[in-house]
């Protein structure tokens, strides 16, 4: 029987889902991407899974037909021979793959078995068969033929000797990535996927061997006042030996050119074709002012260092991007950002801040801002406006399934509609995109709780436990995360410590509502002590000028314990009638 991967666009998952138990039925390995597990690094391991594969399954529809990921892994499974196409509701195949049989599902409704579910495994077993024959040709005759390049960028070391630094040479590592991933025949490392060896000491072959790349990119940057010195080396994996090497002593201001140089470079060394539009996408930056860049990669790393109960870190990133469109006005991943900060510091801390503006500037310069959509979604909702909210955020989706934004706050959106099976995807995929991101990992616990999976439940725990302990570490006045992090200790079985916590966080920060309520969330959830819950969450119901926090009150299922007790009725009630928002119907 043959090894199975079956590739489906998101809103194709049910469909997707009864296509699996039906081929694994037959006797067939099959592997699609709920199989990932939190915290797993998300690219290689789908990367991993679709070269083992005997045969590619496609499923196209209306959705899969415009989504990069879907064209990706059914070019893969074309060029190797192993591609087997199913349309769904009479979908015609993108040009490309119109060549190729399809097996027509056009009448199945998505439920239960299809009618043609033999002419599908008729065609698995021959391609498995033909894929089969055609690798033990390869390894029979020589030479072999080769794989197109592939590359992983390492975190550039900062040599500054200033650790304030690291955001710099963070910032020149995530362009170098983002530039070399707009050509298209050369496959590259996800940046979050890159960045889990930063501050690792491993031997390049190690590297290569655990993403499966054919070559390594490693490199350094010195910043000092005007000046600044990179230094990059590319490596084949196969020997070790250095394809290109090169050193650019320069002043800050020839930054961009330095990119655009160590960039060309690589697709030079790599001997693969750089077509017109992608050398033209590769010059493309989002500003040209060099002093805008650098407060952009510094608010940047506020915003990813920086947890969402945190609203110092807001403020201080909205103070940043200001300075940065002071230097250019034009600079829409600067309006982005700041949207971003302003929608934390309007939604989850009551602040007199308003992100429209900053949303609607970004989006004027450029349409294809993914966390600009996320904003607009967000003040679409609090607006009373689900549907447009929910269109909105599936714009973010399409336009950058890759950004731990655009999953985070997918999830957030869809777990606030009640629909909590369906937000564990999206919270899943951001918390495997930013080893550091300890929020998402702790509204897994309170999904899994919800949809009553234990061992998942645990697992999540036991993620955002590592996380949170990390960034307790690092700020221990860090309340946001005090107050996270108690829910995951309950559950790993550390009560008192988790107890420890709660008092730390109110004793540090009385006033943090954020904070008070997943205090509470971690009293009634896990540790069993509903009157102090109801204690805590007073100034939540009281203070919060937000309809979102309301409505994430009426649908968490940490405060299902409590939602019977008599003052907890009162204070959601009241709550709802103070900010306009209708009760539910009984």
């Amino acid at each position: 029987m043959a090894k199975v991967f079956l590739s489906y666009a998101r809103e194709d998952a049910p469909a997707a889902k009864q296509l699996a138990e039906s081929i694994g039925r037959a006797g067939h390995e099959v592997w699609w991407d709920r199989h990932i597990q939190g915290g797993s690094r998300f690219s290689s391991e789908i990367d991993r899974e679709l070269k083992s594969a005997a045969v590619v399954v496609v499923l196209w529809s209306p959705t899969s037909i415009e989504s990069a990921w879907v064209q990706d892994e059914a070019a893969e499974g074309r060029d190797s021979g192993r591609l087997v196409p199913v349309s769904l509701g009479g979908s015609r195949a993108p040009l490309g793959f119109r060549q190729f049989h399809t097996v027509d599902l056009a009448n199945w409704s998505g439920a239960g078995e299809p009618a043609e579910i033999d002419d599908l495994l008729d065609a698995i077993a021959k391609t498995a068969g033909n894929s089969a024959a055609a690798a033990t040709t390869a390894q029979a005759s020589e030479p072999k033929v080769a794989r197109g390049p592939s590359v992983c960028v390492l975190p550039f070391v900062n040599m500054s000797g200033d650790p304030e630094q690291e955001y710099f040479s963070d910032g020149i590592t995530e362009d170098i990535i983002t530039d070399l991933s707009k050509v298209s025949a050369l496959l590259v490392i996800a940046r979050n996927t890159a960045f889990t060896f930063k501050g690792k000491v491993m031997d390049v072959k190690e590297v290569a061997q655990a993403l499966d790349v054919s070559h390594v990119l490693e490199g350094s940057v010195r910043k000092a006042g005007d000046r600044v010195r990179i230094t990059g080396q590319l490596i084949d994996a196969a020997t070790g030996g250095h394809l290109w090497a090169d050193r650019y002593d320069r002043d800050l201001t020839d930054i961009f050119a330095i990119q655009d140089e160590i960039s060309k470079a690589i697709v030079a060394a790599l001997r693969v074709k750089l077509l017109p539009e992608e050398k033209k996408a590769m010059e493309t930056r989002g500003t040209a002012s060099v002093e805008a860049y650098n407060l952009y990669l510094m608010a940047r790393q506020q915003w990813t260092d920086g947890g969402i109960g945190d609203v110092r870190c807001q403020e201080t990133i909205v103070r940043i991007c200001r300075q940065a469109i002071s230097f250019d006005p034009d600079y829409a991943q600067a309006w982005a950002l700041m949207a971003l900060a302003q929608s934390q510091m309007r939604f989850w801390h009551g602040m007199d801040a308003d992100p429209q503006l900053a949303a609607e500037r970004a989006l004027a310069i450029n349409p294809n801002l993914a966390e600009a959509h996320c904003v607009k979604a967000h003040l679409l909702e609090e607006e009373g406006k689900p549907a447009e909210a929910t269109a909105e955020i599936e714009t973010a989706v399409r336009l950058d399934p890759e950004s731990w934004e655009v999953n985070r706050e997918a999830a957030r959106l869809i777990f606030r509609q009640g629909r909590i099976a369906d937000s564990i995807p999206y919270f899943e995929k951001a918390a495997s995109l930013m080893e550091s991101d300890w929020h998402n990992p702790s509204m897994l616990i309170t999904c899994y709780q919800g949809v009553g999976t234990s061992e998942q439940l645990l697992r999540a725990a036991r993620v955002a436990s590592e996380r949170t302990e990390k960034a307790i570490a690092k700020d221990p006045s860090n309340t946001a995360v005090l107050a996270a992090g108690a829910s995951a200790l309950a559950i790993v079985g550390e009560d008192q410590r988790a107890r420890d916590w709660i008092e730390r966080a109110l004793l540090l920060d009385p006033d943090n509502i954020i904070m008070r309520y997943n205090l509470a969330c971690a009293l009634t959830g896990q540790l069993a002590d509903p009157d102090r819950a109801i204690e805590v969450l007073e100034p939540y119901f009281d203070k919060t000028v937000s309809a979102t926090h309301i409505r994430h009150a009426d649908v968490d299922p940490d405060l299902d314990s409590v939602r019977d007790h008599p003052r907890f009725k009162e204070m959601l009630s009241a709550a709802k009638q103070r900010l306009g928002i209708a009760e539910a119907a009984a």
